[in-house]
Order: C-alpha cells, then structure tokens, then sequence
C-alpha cells in the first residue's frame, strides 16, 4: 500500500474542489469566513475523503472488469483498508463538525449519512445523481452553518445593552465591509469583545445560524445542479455512447452561467456591506441609517465586482462547457471521461462565482487560486 495507491484511491486531485464549498457557503449566508469555516473545511475535506475510500470498496467487484487498474482490483490496497479509512475519516469529519456547533455537526450528520447512502445504495439507482447533488449542497450548507457559530462561544453570549459592531459602508471599508462600534441594540446586541459575525451568534443559538442556513440555500441549490448534471455523465464514462447526458448538462451549464452572474438578491456586496443578523436574532441584513453622499457608492465600485463575477462565471462556463460539447459530439469512453474531470474542476471556478454572487468577491478571487493546483494534480493522478 503505496502513497501513489491512497492518493489514486482518495482521488487527491479532486480534493481541492472542496474547500470553495464552506467559503461559498459562508459567503452567501452573508459573513466572513472564521474559525467556524476553517473547522467545516476541515470536516468536509474528511468526508469528502471518507466517499472516495467507501466508494472504491462498495466498486471492487465492478471495478475488477471495468477498471481492474484501480487500487484495490489490483491489489495495492486491501478492501478492508479501504472500509477502515472511510469509516476513520467519516469519524474524524463529525468530530471537526462538532467543535463548530451542533447546527454544523447536524449538517454534516446529513452530509454523511447522504455520501453512504450514495455509496452503498442509491448509486446505481435513479437517485443515484440527487443524493450526490444533495451531498454538495450539504456540503456548501455547512460552511454557512459553521461559520461565526465556533466564534460565539469565545466571545460570550448576547446578554443586554453593550458595544455592538455594524457595518460601515463607503468606499474604504473593503469588500466585505468594515466594522465599528456603535451603539447597542438592545437586548440582542452582542456584549463583551462582540463579534463579526454580528448580535446573535453564540453558540448554541439555532434560530440565528437557520436564518444564515436559509440564505444560503440559493447557493446550494445551484451547486447541487451543476453536480447533478456532471454524476449523470459520469455514468457514461467506462463505457460512453450517450449523446443526451453530456448535451443536457451542457444546458444546465448554460443556465447556472446566467445565474451566477448575477449578484445574490438581498446582497449588498458591491457596496461592501455585509448581511447578518438584527435586533433581537430574527435574521434581517443589518440596514445602516442613510448617510451623507460619500456613502454612495462610486461608478467603479458597483462596476468592479460585475466584472469579477462575469470573469469567474466565463471560467466556469469555459471549464465545463468545452469537454461537455466534445464528448456530445463524440461520446466515446475518454472523451466522456475528459468531460466528467472538467465538470468536476469547474466546481472551482462556480463556487468562487457563487462567493463573488454574494458580494465575497476576495473570497471568490481566493478560491479560484485553487485551480492550477487542481489541474496540476489532474495531470498526475485521475479526478475520476
């Protein structure tokens, strides 16, 4: 058991398709990313890692005639290796989650409980492709759930009058807008150090973190259909032949274009204005008081971020759209193959459309540094 085998196994290349997910989450719930999205990055890399071990072991038997190059068919990882690491790293992603809160721990119960259900059950069913494009959109869940709930335990819980931050908009306060102390809300101002994440957000407080969730379900729901439409062509790759499953996942990677382009409606983004909870955590985007002129943004700061958006939306249109037509055209197994890689490497490029969508346009920029990391490891070891 080599680390060639486990890297092939574990199918590393893909792996940093992942992170964007807790960033895109935490970007469309509307707040920066803290300790709360490093933990949930943390807990889906772990399962992402615990489905690709499970399903090898749950594929020996195909993979013995289809791909008996695989790690365990050709017998450089024993099965029992294989259950034994999935098993360790579903263990270990929980664990992660729950240091976030048990919001993120429930997500990510789901999470899991979905990618073994795939694994074992529903993947050659016709569920086969929702559950994987549930498990994604769990998998961008999470990170909205996560983050800012880690933090509220270490800043204290809301309790009564004190100095709260909000958000302060014109053109230096950055792109997810700056904060200052202002005075208390009330009862659900946040006391103490306070927190970035706005009044509300202890720990433990889940009527707060399911208003966040809820944002960020537009999200999700867009990275699930980019995930259905590439399992159901991912169905076609050891054997190829179909025309239809490529050509509709290229209309879906037209329609997800039209819609990452566009900013999150209730976003602020361009402004620089981050949403998050208000007086008395009932989940509405803090609106400050109208200001003086200079509040108003510039030409170039509601330009800037439009173009950003289009930039990395072409990049996903790009990555995925030119295998796709490619195999339409001709459905043979690599081509299909090739098509399935760059639907999986274009989930890059769309969650950092989906960051910058919700006004997270530096998040957006920084996953998108993940790309040529990704192609580099593609080049060695197979996403597929």
């Amino acid at each position: 058991m080599t680390a060639r085998a486990w890297a092939e196994l574990l199918r590393v290349s893909a792996l940093f398709t992942v992170p964007g997910d807790a960033l895109a989450g935490a970007a469309a719930s509307g707040r920066r990313p803290d300790r709360g999205t490093v933990l949930a990055v943390g807990a889906s890399l772990c399962l992402y890692e615990a489905g690709m071990a499970l399903n090898d072991w749950a594929d020996r038997d195909e993979d013995a005639i289809d791909r008996p190059h695989r790690p365990i068919p050709s017998g450089r990882i024993a099965p029992g290796a294989a259950l034994a690491a999935a098993g360790a790293l579903t263990a270990a992603g929980l664990g992660l989650a729950a240091r976030a809160g048990r919001p993120a721990l429930a997500v990510a119960t789901g999470l899991a409980a979905t990618v073994w259900a795939y694994d074992l059950r529903l993947k050659h069913t016709p569920a086969g492709p929702a559950a994987m494009a549930a498990a994604r959109g769990l998998d961008l869940l999470l990170g909205a759930a996560a983050t800012g709930a880690a933090a509220g335990g270490a800043t204290g819980r809301a309790t009564g009058p004190g100095p709260a931050l909000v958000p302060v908009t014109g053109p230096a306060s950055g792109e997810r807008g700056a904060y200052r102390k202002g005075p208390a809300s009330g009862k659900g101002a946040a006391s103490g150090r306070g927190s970035a994440a706005g009044p509300g957000a202890a720990r433990g407080s889940e009527p707060a973190t399911g208003g966040f969730v809820r944002g960020a379900l537009p999200a999700a729901a867009l990275l699930g259909a980019h995930t259905y439409a590439v399992t159901a062509v991912s169905r076609h790759e050891a054997h190829g032949g179909s025309t239809a499953a490529p050509l509709a996942a290229l209309g879906a990677v037209a329609a997800l274009s039209a819609a990452a382009v566009h900013e999150q409606r209730g976003r602020r983004g361009d402004r620089g204005t981050d949403a998050h909870l208000g007086p008395g955590g009932r989940g509405e985007p803090h609106r400050p008081n109208p200001g003086p002129t200079h509040d108003a943004p510039t030409p170039l700061a509601g330009t800037a971020p439009g173009l950003v958006r289009t930039a990395l939306t072409g990049s996903y249109l790009r990555t995925a759209a030119v295998p796709l037509l490619h195999a339409a055209l001709n459905p043979s197994p690599p081509l299909t193959q090739r098509a399935v890689g760059g639907g999986i490497r274009a989930m890059i490029p769309l969650q950092a459309a989906l960051a910058a969508r919700a006004g997270a346009v530096g998040t957006g920029l920084a996953v998108m540094a993940l790309v040529p990391i990704a192609r580099a490891l593609s080049r060695k070891v197979s996403p597929t």
